[in-house]
């Protein structure tokens, strides 16, 4: 009896988060070790599912996790590395592309589908929402570098999202854009997941990795910050806090604030069920993040 009764205080905490976010739109971003670990991404789907039945409107985007990797390495590439970047020249893109939109996202959507739920992919191989301009970087000698098919978000076709999401679909973007020639190239998942929710003004950013959140002391397990704002999050990178790995997580949840949604969240998908836990409790799992 005792167990039951647990279960029906955690419905009846639920119920005021169910209200306040039916009809809202939650972009949620996943990538890291969660896209290997076939345990903790089937918790993550079913809680998008989950969402999705009790009235929210989720939108994910996905990364490749290792799978890209692996792929180039039984096609015998060694990824080539400038300034800290991947360089990606067209035989890793296509690479990229046939990982992205034909496995992962493919059983995204297949996964969705069969709990009852209907999941759009969207890439480059069908209808098409990211698009980008190539990406370069700049040498401490003021030298132009390029990173070959890699690309920056510069606009989402956030009304056929709307169109969806209205439609009662989840759209699961793959992170191949297209260019305005009409080229492929690829783009950082944190970094478009930012724009998404940018673009269509999402009341939630989560980006869910394999990381529990930010810590000001990332050797200190008591230092992580469970809420803080654009400014707070501006002084530890100025402070070093953060790290290369959590700086385009981040990066994503600013451009997300800016652009007008109203808090982001960076959380472990390693915990069973971290989407509900952080979305439907007070507590929460990971960092909250407020313009």
């Amino acid at each position: 009896m005792h167990d039951a009764i647990m279960k029906a205080q955690g419905l009846i905490e639920a119920l005021g988060y169910i209200q306040r976010f039916h009809d809202k739109t939650v972009v949620v971003k996943i990538g890291g070790s969660i896209m290997d670990d076939p345990e903790a991404l089937t918790n993550i789907l079913t809680d998008i599912v989950f969402m999705n039945y009790v009235g929210m409107q989720p939108v994910l985007v996905h990364g490749g996790g290792k799978a890209i990797n692996e792929a180039m390495e039984k096609a015998g590439l060694t990824p080539q590395m400038v300034m800290g970047r991947r360089y990606t020249d067209e035989r890793t893109l296509s690479i990229a592309e046939q990982v992205l939109c034909n496995q992962i996202n493919r059983y995204i959507v297949n996964f969705i589908n069969s709990q009852g739920c209907e999941a759009m992919g969207l890439h480059s191989l069908s209808s098409i929402v990211l698009f980008a301009e190539r990406t370069y970087l700049t040498s401490p000698e003021g030298r132009k570098i390029d990173l070959g098919y890699v690309g920056d978000v510069t606009w989402v076709n956030a009304r056929l999202l709307e169109l969806l999401v209205k439609a009662d679909a989840i759209p699961c973007i793959a992170t191949i854009a297209r260019d305005q020639a009409g080229g492929r190239l690829n783009v950082n998942a944190d970094t478009a997941a930012g724009a998404v929710a940018a673009s269509m003004k999402a009341d939630k950013l989560v980006v869910v990795s394999d990381t529990d959140g930010i810590y000001r002391d990332i050797k200190d397990p008591t230092s992580r910050v469970s809420h803080t704002t654009v400014e707070g999050i501006e002084e530890m990178v100025k402070a070093g806090s953060i790290g290369t790995g959590m700086l385009p997580k981040v990066e994503a949840c600013i451009a997300a604030l800016k652009g007008g949604c109203p808090k982001a969240h960076i959380i472990d998908g390693r915990i069973p069920h971290a989407l509900l836990l952080e979305i439907y409790t007070e507590s929460g799992v990971g960092t909250e993040i407020v313009p």
